[in-house]
């Protein structure tokens, strides 16, 4: 999360230091460029004015040893030019008036104007800087003087600033990367150790606090908050055990003493209509039983919650015989297509039992001849069928059979609570998997169930 967080600040601080020196950059590419030039026209203008006089007199000797001392000395290539373009003085031998750089400029000073400089001084850019002053004015220029510059130091002046500007740009961004790494680590601090301690409740450990000392008064509120509220989910959660220990004691034993006795009246009963009345006081007496079984399993379903790996193979070696034998007894057949290998993480309460009650709603519901147990893996997911053969359920039917004491119109005869999907959906969901019913072609019921490796 600290690295996310730099990860987003960094790129607004290179982006803000960015928006400021690109103008101040420029800024200092018009001002060296603007401060070299006007330097070369003040050099220009005093050479306009000797080269005036010498070709009034008509003695450009005094003017040709200046010029070349000015180049000897700064490196600057100076020319005369006449009106005709013809070279009347210049330092180097291959001064070419007709050059490009040269031409435009002695043009527009050949007809009475001072041309506009050019030349920026970017540090990609190599050329010279060509200064053209004409002499004389309007009607009475006489020539041109032409100054070519070096742009070397120029450009390295340029660089030099943008490197100290970057440096100075880079030290304040520095400066505050390195506030906001403690920074950013005392504000997440306890975001992280509220979210370790969520993760922690959401596996079933309710004994972990969040931490209430430090970071932001509104994460201490937070943190304050979330334990108070695990303080109440804590108190229900044991009241709900509480509740499920005193009901299992308190229903166990008068519903053992009904049984006890029902069993008990058998000898004592002659009647064939009584003994009837009777055999239907021990199904609803057993029947309860399972009801009551059924509804505690219910409610212990909020008190396990964390999952595991299991090994497919060795689930089925200990529940397929019992499913072997239930099928038989039911005279059907039992089919197992599970590949070898396979893992997946289980539920709470075991992925043995949720097969269970799967595969006995098969050979209870179905009215089929033959069930199925399939496996096999996706990607990241573990996919398992219970498909059987039997008569099925329609679509509203399907919707329905994962609701808690739902049961089909035509099974209210048979013995069952209604409970058992119920109870198998919200356990696959507890380990984040899915449990779907489908329509099988050509006829009967697939329940899928699909699970995290």
């Amino acid at each position: 999360m600290l690295k996310r967080l730099l990860v987003i600040v960094v790129p607004l601080l290179v982006a803000l230091v960015g928006a400021l020196g690109v103008p101040l950059g420029f800024a200092v590419v018009q001002r060296e460029t603007q401060a070299t030039y006007l330097d070369r026209l003040g050099d220009a203008s005093r050479f306009a004015s000797l080269g005036e006089s010498a070709l009034q007199s008509d003695r450009l000797t005094a003017l040709k040893e200046e010029i070349q001392r000015y180049d000897e000395l700064y490196g600057v290539a100076v020319g005369l030019v006449g009106t005709d373009n013809k070279v009347l003085a210049a330092t180097r031998p291959d001064f070419d008036p007709a050059d490009s750089a040269v031409k435009s400029g002695l043009t527009a000073a050949l007809g009475g104007y001072r041309p506009e400089p050019d030349y920026t001084g970017w540090p990609w850019r190599t050329g010279p800087m060509v200064v053209v002053e004409p002499v004389g004015r309007d009607s009475e220029v006489v020539a041109a003087v032409v100054t070519i510059s070096p742009t070397d130091a120029l450009r390295d002046e340029v660089v030099r600033q943008w490197g100290l500007m970057a440096l100075l740009g880079l030290l304040p961004m520095l400066a505050v990367v390195a506030a906001a790494w403690p920074m950013s680590r005392w504000v997440l601090r306890p975001v992280r150790r509220l979210d370790e301690a969520t993760a922690k409740v959401a596996s079933g450990e309710l004994d972990v606090r969040a931490d209430e000392v430090g970071g932001p008064p509104e994460l201490r509120r937070l943190a304050r908050s979330f334990n108070t509220m695990v303080d109440v989910v804590g108190r229900a959660l044991r009241r709900q055990r509480a509740f499920v220990s005193d009901a299992s004691h308190q229903l166990r034993n008068p519903l053992a003493s009904l049984r006890l006795a029902v069993d008990n009246m058998a000898p004592h009963i002659t009647n064939d209509a009584a003994r009837e009345m009777q055999q239907i006081a021990v199904d609803e007496a057993e029947e309860m039983g399972r009801v009551l079984d059924t509804l505690l399993a219910a409610t212990r379903l909020d008190s396990a919650s964390a999952t595991e790996p299991v090994e497919i193979d060795s689930l089925l070696a200990t529940h397929v015989p019992a499913w072997r034998a239930l099928t038989e007894q039911a005279g059907m057949t039992l089919q197992i297509d599970v590949p070898a290998g396979l893992s997946a993480q289980e539920p709470p309460g075991g992925l043995g039992s949720v097969l269970d009650e799967l595969v006995s709603n098969a050979i209870r519901l179905s009215g089929g001849t033959t069930v199925t147990v399939s496996g096999r893996r996706e990607d990241t997911t573990v996919e398992l069928r219970v498909v059987d053969d039997g008569s099925g359920l329609d679509e509203s039917e399907r919707a329905n059979a994962k609701s808690r004491f739902w049961r089909a119109t035509r099974h209210q005869n048979v013995p069952g609570t209604g409970l058992g999907l119920a109870i198998c959906t919200e356990l696959i969901e507890s380990a984040g998997g899915t449990l779907t019913l489908k329509e099988h072609e050509p006829q009967g019921l697939e329940a899928v169930v699909q699970l995290s490796v």
